[in-house]
């Protein structure tokens, strides 16, 4: 028999933080051995990538699948595949816009039962924070979710509420006592304005900056308060970095995410409602401050927050951004779409790495996600990282043919993407995860 079950080998290599030519192999679906290029290995299979780039499977904690309940938005076999061939191979779902919500274990079990045998990615789930669950959240947490979200303003589905300022601070004491994560989408609601027109300047108008900078001052103070753990998801304001750093500096528990729309997307090429999401697509001048964030470790990685819908609710035809639902699709794109920008202010693939793959891994607890290295999952993507293409909205895997990037050319190309050691194809051969601190 063959000491390895397959030995792949890359003159780009991003492993340890840095890229080298180095044979990857794989026993059992785990990393065994990490060896210089050249090395002989045993191997019962054996792929040389030459000068396209191996890079851990990335890990994206920010994935609205939408079933049961709205699967013709999204769906689990669809969502997976589109993971997959976008080079990620872990997601953690969003508790909204499920029916019914992951905001109790009898819903979970729900998602889980709809999920099974469909997935070709590995799936872990988020549980949810509304006014009336608190006594669900230890058993959320039981159950095996890696934390709950919360909204502090409303979340665009009637079925999951937000939490005022005193059930945000009841909510952290509660996983403060469990350890528990809270991630929350911070955007003030006496701040927010509706928009007083269809257009898209309007919209901005009324999700301001300071909305989102006052929301993220509220949970900083809250986890202040109580030392729990939050998290801010999908950071768009450039004015939130410096109070998150300060945050940090200072012991309190609290990190935050960003997203690649407002990395690499701007206010002033929006062209119709697919670029629509909330909190808004900013300026140009401020994309310069979440890049800031991310180098010097503000911000902890980037996810995509895939949250897509039918054609009719994204307001295409009627060009209306007030009441277009918020949402951009872009699971299967994350990673060119970064690599292009990240490649043109001079970042290197180690650093997505850090930020898409080992980064969110590190989040939700993922030890053995999100990086190459002996005893980690084999999850590893073949990226050529020169190679262009032309985004064509049709040939995605995502339900909704619908996507801001639609014929936009990106550097950056997945040729083959491995789960556990073995090529994600047709089959699916991916898991439910549980959180390492869920108690049986």
């Amino acid at each position: 028999m063959s000491e390895f079950d397959l030995v792949v080998r890359s003159r780009r290599t991003v492993a340890e933080g840095g890229e080298r030519a180095l044979a990857v192999a794989v026993r059992d679906g785990r990393v065994a051995g990490v060896f210089d290029y050249g090395e002989t290995l045993d191997a019962r299979e054996s792929v040389d990538l030459g000068e396209v780039a191996l890079l851990p499977g990335l890990v994206d904690t920010h994935v609205h699948v939408n079933e049961p309940g709205r699967t013709h938005w999204e769906g689990f076999a669809s969502a997976t595949r589109a993971a997959a061939a976008g080079g990620v191979t872990t997601i953690v779902d969003m508790p909204l816009n499920s029916l019914p919500p992951t905001t109790t274990v009898s819903a979970l079990e729900i998602k889980k039962k709809a999920a099974l045998g469909q997935c070709h990615v590995d799936v872990g789930f988020w549980g949810g924070a509304v006014p009336a669950n608190i006594d669900d959240l230890e058993p959320l947490f039981d159950a095996g979710v890696f934390g709950v979200k919360c909204f502090l303003s409303p979340s665009g589905v009637d079925e999951f509420p937000a939490l005022d300022s005193d059930q945000l601070i009841e909510v952290m004491r509660r996983l403060a006592a469990i350890d528990g994560l809270l991630i929350v989408h911070a955007e003030d609601p006496a701040t927010l304005t509706d928009p007083i027109g269809p257009t898209y300047p309007e919209f901005l108008d009324s999700r301001t900056q300071d909305a989102e900078l006052r929301a993220v001052e509220r949970v900083i103070d809250a986890a202040a308060l109580t030392g729990g753990r939050a998290h801010i998801v999908h950071i768009s304001a450039g004015s939130c970095v410096e109070p998150l750093r300060r945050a940090q500096e200072s012991g309190i528990r609290v990190t935050a995410e960003t997203c690649p729309h407002y990395l690499t997307l701007t206010a002033e090429e929006v062209t119709s409602p697919a670029f629509k999401c909330c909190p808004p697509i900013r300026e140009s001048a401020n994309r310069d401050a979440l890049w800031y964030g991310l180098a010097t470790g503000t911000l902890m990685g980037i996810v995509s927050d895939h949250s897509p819908c039918p054609a009719d609710l994204k307001g295409l035809a009627a060009h209306d951004y007030s009441s277009a639902w918020g949402g951009i699709a872009s699971l299967q794109l994350g990673l060119p779409v970064i690599w292009t920008e990240a490649r043109r202010r001079g970042h290197t693939l180690p650093d997505v790495a850090t930020w898409m793959a080992s980064g969110p891994a590190d989040l939700v607890g993922l030890s053995h996600k999100g990086r190459i290295a002996i005893g980690s999952d084999a999850d590893l993507v073949a990226f050529d990282p020169t190679a262009d293409f032309t985004v064509t909205a049709t040939d995605l895997h995502h339900k909704n043919p619908i996507t801001p990037y639609d014929g936009r050319t990106l550097t950056g190309v997945v040729h083959t993407t491995w789960l556990r050691g073995t090529p994600i194809q047709d089959t699916p051969h991916g898991t439910f995860l549980r959180s390492s601190a869920a108690r049986p």
